[in-house]
């Protein structure tokens, strides 16, 4: 229960990235001010988080992999009944079995999930964009110094993020602030590119496959997604996609080169 029974939906739709932008923005401002509302929802992210843990993932009884196993030996050559005469009623037979239909349809399950999650985040990135320009919350602090904006999120959130500025490279740094991604904290930095704001959603890189580079363009925003030093982070602008190709390129040189200089003192 929360401390306003009638923000409880709220933050559980807040948690699950299905509030719009409007709603969203009159629930941050209810949050700065409610502490037991504040409290309810660090417990729902931490339900959250706790059920995506791999450790709650139901593993096979090994069981089911010797019958898939037998089922695989029984279809080889020279196993069990003729084989079909051509590839179409060959692979009849393959999933004409419950089991292998079963695995067949998991599969694409499992194919699947990925690119509904992707999509559903996308959403919740332009969301967070235009709701930080709207609810005039662009920033938490306000500066173009790095050496400010970065230590600023010790305590805020349970990693460092990449700071660096663009100035020279032609995208000023506006500062930080913090903001939510599926139920997470997470790091935004602001950039300017002209008249254009760039917001880089920036969140440690989740389980050990590498986070595939994405550049695409939705709902009159460009959004680009790439990995780097552990990290996935996400900008999002209603600049030109090339524009954002841009900034990435800029925001990797100079992270790498800070780094660099950090490792050598």
């Amino acid at each position: 229960m929360t401390g306003c029974p009638d923000r409880e939906m709220a933050l559980q739709a807040l948690v699950d990235g299905e509030l719009d932008s409007l709603a969203s923005a009159a629930l941050e401002v209810h949050l700065r001010d409610c502490a037991a509302c504040a409290a309810a929802l660090e417990r729902l992210m931490a339900v959250r988080a706790l059920l995506a843990g791999a450790e709650q993932r139901y593993a096979a009884p090994t069981a089911l992999r010797a019958r898939i196993e037998n089922m695989i030996a029984a279809d080889a050559p020279g196993q069990g009944p003729a084989r079909p005469a051509n590839s179409a009623s060959r692979a009849s037979a393959w999933f004409g079995g419950g089991a292998i239909g079963a695995i067949a349809a998991s599969l694409a399950l499992l194919f699947a999930v990925p690119q509904l999650t992707t999509t559903a985040l996308q959403d919740q990135l332009i969301d967070s964009h235009v709701r930080s320009l709207q609810a005039q919350h662009l920033v938490d602090v306000a500066t173009s110094d790095r050496h400010v904006v970065k230590p600023w999120f010790s305590g805020r959130i349970d990693f460092t993020p990449p700071v660096v500025e663009l100035a020279a490279q032609g995208f000023p740094l506006v500062g930080g602030r913090l903001d939510y991604l599926e139920g997470r904290p997470v790091a935004a930095l602001v950039y300017r590119r002209g008249l254009h704001s760039i917001n880089l959603f920036i969140r440690p890189a989740q389980g050990v496959v590498p986070v595939a580079s994405l550049t695409t363009k939705r709902g009159g925003y460009s959004l680009a997604r790439w990995g780097s030093h552990g990290f996935e982070l996400w900008a999002v602008s209603d600049a030109e996609p090339g524009g954002l190709g841009e900034f990435r390129e800029a925001f990797e040189r100079a992270a790498w080169a800070s780094t660099n200089a950090a490792t050598r003192e």
